[in-house]
This record gives C-alpha cells, sequence and structure tokens, in this order.
C-alpha cells in the first residue's frame, strides 16, 4: 500500500464528527465517486482530489455530478454489422436497408473523432435512450453508462482505458477543444470505436450527423448491404455477446453486486471478512483514495480506489460484483478485496489483530492511529448503520 498526503484533522474526535455533520452521501460510478458533505446552510460542497496519469494527463480538477440513475432492463439487439459511411445516409436508404431479408433492425448514429495530446479516439454520438438496446446486456444494465451520457461526458471503451492508461474520474483536454470527464467504462464491442458520448455533445464538437449505421439480424447480405450504402462505405462485422460460460460463472460469484453507494458498498464488503466494521474499510477508503477520487497511480505504483500494489492484488483481489473480472481499478471489486486482504490478516479478530491487519495495509503505525480514529468518526456518524 501507499502514503498519500495527509488529511485535515478536527480534534478531539466529536470535533471530527461534528465536520462530517452527519451527512456524508458517497455515489459510485464505476470507480469515479463524488463526495458531499452537506453543510449546516443544506447545501452540498464537493471533495476533490486531483489524479494523475503518466500517458495521458487528466486535468486536476474534477467536476460535480449528479447521482448515477438506472433504469429497467432492456431487451438487446447488438449490431450484428457496423457500416461507415462517408456522409450522412438519406432516410430513403434506411427504409431500404430495413427491408434486405433476415435484416431485423436498424439505427444510425453520428460519429466524429477527437484528439487528446495528439492521440486520436473515434467516438459515436448517440441518444442514450434509443442507442442503449443496440449495447451489448452488461452495457445495457449498468446505469453509469446511461447517466454519464447524460451528463455530456464520455464513456471509453475498457481496452482503450488500458492502452491509454486512462483515469476514471478525471477530465482530459480535448485538443482545441473543451475537457471532457471520463465518467464510465465497458466492453462496448463495436471495432475501431473508442468510446461514446451524448448526441448533443457530439453536435458542438461538429460530429458528422447520421454517417454510422447499426444492423441487427443473422445471416444478413453483407453484400446487399455495401450496395445500398454505395461506394467508400467501411462495413464491419460485429462480434456477438460473451460465452454464456462467462455469465453464469458470474451469477454464482457475486460478492457485493453493484450498490449505488460507497456507504452500501462498504457495509456488503465487510461481510467478507465476519467481525470487521464497515466503517474500517469507510476510512481506509478515505484515506487512501477520499473514495474513489484519486485512484493513482501513486509514487509508489499503487492502483484504484483501495490503493493496492498489483502484486498484493494479485494475491487477494477479489471479482465483487460478479462481472467475470477482478478489476483493481474497480470500486466494486477493490472494496470487498481489501477485507479480503485484512481479514487475512485476522482483522476480524478486532483488538491489537486489528491493528496488526491495518498497519499490513499500510506499514506506518501513524497510518494505523488515522484510519482507526476515523473509522470511530464513522460509526459515530452513523449510529444505526
Amino acid at each position: 500500500m501507499n502514503r498519500v498526503s495527509d488529511l485535515p484533522w478536527l480534534t478531539p474526535l466529536r470535533g471530527l464528527v461534528a465536520g462530517l455533520a452527519m451527512a456524508i452521501t458517497v455515489t459510485v460510478s464505476t470507480g469515479s465517486v463524488i463526495l458531499l458533505v452537506r453543510d449546516d446552510s443544506g447545501g452540498d460542497t464537493e471533495t476533490a482530489v486531483g489524479t494523475s496519469r503518466q500517458a495521458l494527463v487528466p486535468d486536476r480538477t474534477l467536476p460535480s455530478a449528479p447521482p448515477v440513475v438506472g433504469g429497467p432492463s432492456v431487451q438487446v439487439t447488438p449490431p450484428r454489422l457496423l457500416a461507415i459511411a462517408g456522409a450522412k445516409v438519406p432516410e430513403q436508404v434506411l427504409h431500404s436497408l430495413a427491408k434486405v431479408k433476415n435484416v431485423q433492425k436498424v439505427a444510425v448514429v453520428d460519429g466524429g473523432t477527437v484528439r487528446v495530446a495528439g492521440t486520436r479516439l473515434q467516438l459515436l454520438a448517440v441518444d442514450p435512450a434509443q442507442f442503449r438496446s443496440w449495447t451489448p446486456k452488461a452495457v445495457a444494465d449498468h446505469p453509469a453508462v446511461w447517466s454519464a451520457l447524460a451528463r455530456g461526458e464520455i464513456v471509453a471503451d475498457s481496452a482503450v482505458m488500458k492502452r491509454l492508461s486512462l483515469v476514471l474520474g478525471a477530465q482530459y483536454q480535448l485538443d482545441g477543444g473543451p475537457r471532457l470527464r471520463v465518467a464510465a467504462s465497458a466492453a462496448l464491442g463495436f471495432p475501431g470505436v473508442d468510446g461514446l458520448i451524448g448526441k448533443e455533445l457530439g453536435a458542438k464538437l461538429g460530429f458528422a450527423p447520421g454517417v454510422v449505421v447499426m444492423v441487427h439480424g443473422e445471416n444478413i447480405d453483407e453484400g446487399r448491404v455495401s450496395r445500398l450504402l454505395g461506394g467508400g462505405t467501411q462495413l464491419v462485422a460485429v462480434g456477438r455477446e460473451p460465452e454464456p460460460r462467462q455469465t453464469r460463472v458470474a451469477a454464482r460469484n457475486v460478492l457485493v453486486g453493484r450498490p449505488d453507494s460507497y456507504l452500501e458498498l462498504y457495509q456488503r464488503g465487510a461481510g467478507v471478512c465476519p467481525g470487521l466494521s464497515w466503517t474500517v474499510l469507510a476510512a481506509i477508503g478515505q484515506v487512501e483514495s477520499s473514495h474513489g477520487r484519486n485512484n493513482g497511480p501513486s509514487s509508489a505504483g499503487a492502483l484504484g480506489p483501495m490503493q493496492f500494489m498489483p502484486a498484493t492484488w494479485k494475491a487477494y483481489g477479489l471479482d465483487g460484483d460478479g462481472d467475470g473480472v477482478s478489476d483493481i481499478w474497480s470500486a466494486y471489486d477493490a472494496v470487498p478485496s481489501a477485507a479480503n486482504y485484512l481479514c487475512a490478516n485476522k482483522a476480524g479478530q478486532g483488538g491489537e489483530q486489528l491493528r496488526k491487519a491495518v498497519w499490513h495495509y499500510n506499514h506506518s503505525w501513524s497510518y494505523v492511529d488515522k484510519v482507526l480514529n476515523l473509522s470511530q468518526a464513522y460509526a459515530l456518524a452513523y449510529p444505526n448503520q
């Protein structure tokens, strides 16, 4: 684990509790969070912690954002063909495509390219309500994706996140354009597409309207589709959804799921280690990353909302949300993994064993004192949790 810069402390302990104002709201957004501390006037003030990365360097100021919103599950119809035309596809051509044998559904979205530090990102600009059913099931049912698009933020493909070392929750300056926040990440399944933005934002960025056609159906006559769209159109076959085996494994191994708040996530995560209070996880989460606002990497190489060293993660990292991946950057995985690591060092026994377990998390007794004092403060601030 890593040492982070000292946070301001209010003493004595009850002074700290008063500073928390008995009303902390923390919203999880697939790796990015907002920590709001309600003041005496009833307003909300945001606590922001900067993040940095060696590749594309994000802006250090994160904007406030509304909580993640969800929605009912939808019947997905992912595209089997993706066509990129040189100009807006006429309405009559779309009607003709819909009549091609075995074509069940046709839709068109906007597309364009942005650059960050000279690196090109190819994005689709979509209407979330209309586009949602075209995505893989795991994406369609992920509320953070649709909340991000509604807020005018970027949803990046997970492969692009790794390739470019992007940081969830950070803002990036577009070359010649505005700063945009990467608010969510998902395996989108669209070849050559690096991410999504909302249709309105795409219009502001000058994206080409109606140039990306999605076609759903089995055994479609690709030659017929290509001829209808005309010369210069690039036609790409789109793969199917993940194998059912992965879905079954995920269903059997859900530890914490995907709760909307860190409060609930810490509470569920503590269940991984019988005897461990959720307030200890909350305290570590605040000290290490301010509840996911400063995910690193640290100067020591620690990563994610609970600041794991990669070697430690390899030994103790868990798949908390049952998506089949143990992701060091995901709060849903990192929080129960922290409980798992603490439990391996007998944190569930409490007392001196708990102190030693926290020391193993970060080899500093002052760190131990800070975490346990803050844990007590959370217990006082949330007596009924």
